[in-house]
């Protein structure tokens, strides 16, 4: 392969098809990636690895877009930006750590509170587990 590509480091080219349903729709998907890992990590493994990237992707930063609104922040000067992503993560990690697997429908629950700071007790909560 390094005779035809020039990145340094390449040992495997991959190619991961899938099919994938959204709203109903089905679509078929082709993904080519690369590694530096040798023919040591086989066909499972390098699997195992994509998954497990997917899931940082679904866990945090689509929990950050899709329910937390992200992307149509309009916060966008100085230092905001990085500030407000800090809160967002510091508020799913919370969640996570107390147990929570939907973040949107705990978000809709506690936003119905009416008896105190439901965001409070849940970090005393997660502090009373250590």
């Amino acid at each position: 392969m390094n005779d035809y590509l020039d990145w340094p480091g390449l040992k495997q080219v991959c190619k991961i098809e899938r099919e994938v349903e959204q709203k109903g729709r089905k679509e078929s998907q082709i993904r080519y990636a690369v590694t530096s890992l040798g023919p040591e990590a086989g066909p499972q493994k390098l699997l195992k690895l994509v998954r497990g990237h997917w899931a940082i992707e679904n866990k945090l930063f689509r929990v950050r877009d899709a329910t937390l609104g992200e992307d149509a922040s309009q916060i966008r000067k100085g230092s905001a930006p990085e500030v407000m992503a800090a809160l967002r993560n510091v508020v799913i990690g919370l969640f996570r750590r107390a147990g929570v697997t939907n973040i949107a429908a705990a978000l809709r629950e506690n936003g119905w509170q009416h008896h105190g700071p439901s965001l409070l007790n849940l970090l005393l909560t997660v502090m009373q587990r250590k």
